[in-house]
Protein backbone atom coordinates (compact mmCIF):
# COMPACT_ATOMS: atom_id res chain seq x y z
CA UNK A 1 0.00 0.00 0.00
CA UNK A 2 1.21 3.36 -0.75
CA UNK A 3 1.85 6.10 1.56
CA UNK A 4 -1.53 7.30 1.67
CA UNK A 5 -3.14 7.89 5.04
CA UNK A 6 -6.53 8.55 3.59
CA UNK A 7 -6.69 4.56 2.12
CA UNK A 8 -7.33 3.09 5.41
CA UNK A 9 -7.30 -0.76 4.56
CA UNK A 10 -5.49 -3.10 2.06
CA UNK A 11 -4.34 -6.76 2.22
CA UNK A 12 -2.15 -8.14 -0.32
CA UNK A 13 -0.19 -11.33 -1.03
CA UNK A 14 3.60 -10.70 -0.60
CA UNK A 15 4.28 -14.19 -1.50
CA UNK A 16 2.70 -17.71 -1.75
CA UNK A 17 2.97 -18.49 1.71
CA UNK A 18 1.88 -14.92 2.96
CA UNK A 19 -0.95 -12.67 3.32
CA UNK A 20 -0.60 -9.02 4.32
CA UNK A 21 -3.00 -6.65 5.71
CA UNK A 22 -2.44 -2.82 6.02
CA UNK A 23 -4.39 -0.46 7.97
CA UNK A 24 -3.88 3.40 8.93
CA UNK A 25 -5.15 4.57 12.20
CA UNK A 26 -5.42 8.57 13.38
CA UNK A 27 -4.05 7.79 16.64
CA UNK A 28 -0.23 7.89 17.62
CA UNK A 29 1.33 4.63 17.25
CA UNK A 30 2.13 3.94 21.14
CA UNK A 31 -1.94 3.97 21.86
CA UNK A 32 -2.59 1.59 18.85
CA UNK A 33 0.08 -0.83 20.55
CA UNK A 34 -1.53 -0.26 23.65
CA UNK A 35 -4.64 -1.45 22.35
CA UNK A 36 -3.04 -5.05 20.86
CA UNK A 37 -1.07 -5.68 24.24
CA UNK A 38 -4.36 -5.45 26.71
CA UNK A 39 -6.45 -7.65 27.40
CA UNK A 40 -9.08 -5.56 28.72
CA UNK A 41 -8.71 -3.46 25.29
CA UNK A 42 -8.77 -6.67 22.84
CA UNK A 43 -11.79 -7.45 24.55
CA UNK A 44 -13.54 -4.68 23.13
CA UNK A 45 -12.43 -5.38 19.50
CA UNK A 46 -10.76 -8.31 18.57
CA UNK A 47 -12.46 -10.25 15.81
CA UNK A 48 -16.09 -9.02 14.05
CA UNK A 49 -18.35 -7.51 15.59
CA UNK A 50 -20.69 -10.28 15.80
CA UNK A 51 -18.44 -12.10 18.01
CA UNK A 52 -17.64 -11.91 21.98
CA UNK A 53 -14.33 -12.52 23.05
CA UNK A 54 -14.97 -14.28 26.23
CA UNK A 55 -11.59 -15.71 27.04
CA UNK A 56 -8.54 -13.15 25.96
CA UNK A 57 -5.69 -14.80 28.45
CA UNK A 58 -1.72 -12.98 27.46
CA UNK A 59 0.75 -13.61 29.17
CA UNK A 60 2.60 -10.39 26.80
CA UNK A 61 6.30 -11.15 27.24
CA UNK A 62 8.72 -13.17 25.24
CA UNK A 63 8.61 -16.86 25.25
CA UNK A 64 4.96 -16.05 26.79
CA UNK A 65 1.27 -17.68 25.66
CA UNK A 66 -1.98 -15.93 24.73
CA UNK A 67 -5.07 -18.18 23.99
CA UNK A 68 -8.31 -16.16 22.65
CA UNK A 69 -11.93 -17.72 22.58
CA UNK A 70 -14.29 -16.07 20.19
CA UNK A 71 -18.04 -17.03 20.79
CA UNK A 72 -20.84 -16.30 18.10
CA UNK A 73 -25.01 -15.26 18.33
CA UNK A 74 -25.66 -19.31 18.36
CA UNK A 75 -22.89 -20.09 21.18
CA UNK A 76 -20.37 -21.54 18.88
CA UNK A 77 -16.68 -21.15 20.21
CA UNK A 78 -13.75 -20.61 18.20
CA UNK A 79 -10.21 -20.79 20.05
CA UNK A 80 -6.87 -19.17 19.31
CA UNK A 81 -3.49 -19.64 20.35
CA UNK A 82 0.20 -18.64 20.03
CA UNK A 83 2.95 -17.64 21.80
CA UNK A 84 5.38 -14.24 21.56
CA UNK A 85 8.22 -14.59 19.41
CA UNK A 86 9.56 -10.77 19.75
CA UNK A 87 8.02 -7.55 21.26
CA UNK A 88 9.92 -4.36 20.42
CA UNK A 89 7.96 -1.87 21.95
CA UNK A 90 5.88 -0.08 20.44
CA UNK A 91 7.75 -1.12 17.12
CA UNK A 92 6.60 -5.06 16.48
CA UNK A 93 5.34 -7.82 17.53
CA UNK A 94 6.00 -11.39 16.30
CA UNK A 95 4.08 -14.48 17.56
CA UNK A 96 2.41 -17.55 16.05
CA UNK A 97 -1.04 -18.46 15.33
CA UNK A 98 -2.68 -21.16 15.72
CA UNK A 99 -7.25 -21.66 15.16
CA UNK A 100 -7.57 -24.81 17.67
CA UNK A 101 -10.24 -26.05 14.97
CA UNK A 102 -7.26 -27.00 13.07
CA UNK A 103 -4.97 -28.11 15.15
CA UNK A 104 -1.33 -28.19 13.74
CA UNK A 105 -1.70 -25.38 11.10
CA UNK A 106 0.76 -22.69 12.70
CA UNK A 107 1.32 -19.60 11.21
CA UNK A 108 3.84 -16.57 12.01
CA UNK A 109 2.03 -12.95 12.35
CA UNK A 110 4.67 -9.99 12.54
CA UNK A 111 3.25 -6.64 13.57
CA UNK A 112 4.70 -3.46 12.75
CA UNK A 113 3.48 -0.39 13.77
CA UNK A 114 4.55 3.21 12.12
CA UNK A 115 3.76 6.42 13.39
CA UNK A 116 3.28 9.28 10.79
CA UNK A 117 2.82 12.84 11.73
CA UNK A 118 0.56 11.61 14.53
CA UNK A 119 -0.86 8.79 12.55
CA UNK A 120 -0.01 5.33 12.85
CA UNK A 121 0.65 2.36 9.79
CA UNK A 122 0.18 -1.13 11.18
CA UNK A 123 1.07 -3.51 8.90
CA UNK A 124 0.71 -6.96 9.41
CA UNK A 125 2.08 -9.88 7.45
CA UNK A 126 1.25 -13.62 8.16
CA UNK A 127 3.34 -16.42 7.02
CA UNK A 128 1.85 -19.71 6.37
CA UNK A 129 3.33 -23.13 6.27
CA UNK A 130 2.28 -23.92 3.34
CA UNK A 131 0.17 -22.07 0.57
CA UNK A 132 -2.79 -24.29 0.67
CA UNK A 133 -3.38 -22.97 4.65
CA UNK A 134 -3.03 -19.31 3.18
CA UNK A 135 -5.62 -20.25 0.79
CA UNK A 136 -7.27 -21.48 3.15
CA UNK A 137 -7.09 -18.54 5.29
CA UNK A 138 -8.44 -16.54 2.66
CA UNK A 139 -11.42 -18.59 1.42
CA UNK A 140 -12.31 -18.15 4.98
CA UNK A 141 -13.57 -14.71 5.23
CA UNK A 142 -10.68 -13.56 6.40
CA UNK A 143 -10.97 -10.40 4.82
CA UNK A 144 -14.33 -9.43 5.88
CA UNK A 145 -13.62 -10.13 9.51
CA UNK A 146 -10.31 -8.71 9.94
CA UNK A 147 -11.91 -5.46 8.09
CA UNK A 148 -14.70 -5.41 10.90
CA UNK A 149 -12.22 -6.30 13.23
CA UNK A 150 -9.74 -2.93 12.43
CA UNK A 151 -12.57 -0.82 12.29
CA UNK A 152 -13.36 -1.54 15.61
CA UNK A 153 -10.09 -0.59 16.39
CA UNK A 154 -10.54 2.68 15.08
CA UNK A 155 -13.83 2.78 16.79
CA UNK A 156 -11.81 2.36 19.96
CA UNK A 157 -8.66 4.43 20.08
CA UNK A 158 -10.70 7.71 21.01
CA UNK A 159 -12.35 6.18 23.61
CA UNK A 160 -8.75 5.32 24.87
CA UNK A 161 -6.81 8.28 24.13
CA UNK A 162 -9.69 10.10 25.94
CA UNK A 163 -8.79 7.64 29.43
CA UNK A 164 -5.43 8.51 28.85
CA UNK A 165 -5.73 11.95 28.89
CA UNK A 166 -8.18 11.74 32.35
CA UNK A 167 -5.36 9.52 34.04
CA UNK A 168 -2.71 12.56 33.75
Amino acid sequence: MAENPGATFAVSLPSDREIAITRWYDAPRDLVFEAFTKPEHLRRWWGPRYLTLPVCDMDFRVGGAYRFVQRGPDGAEYGFRGEYLEIVRPERIASTFEFEGMPGHVAVTTMVFEETGGKTKLMGTTRFESREDRDGMLQSGMEDGARDTYDRLEELLPMLAAGQEMNR
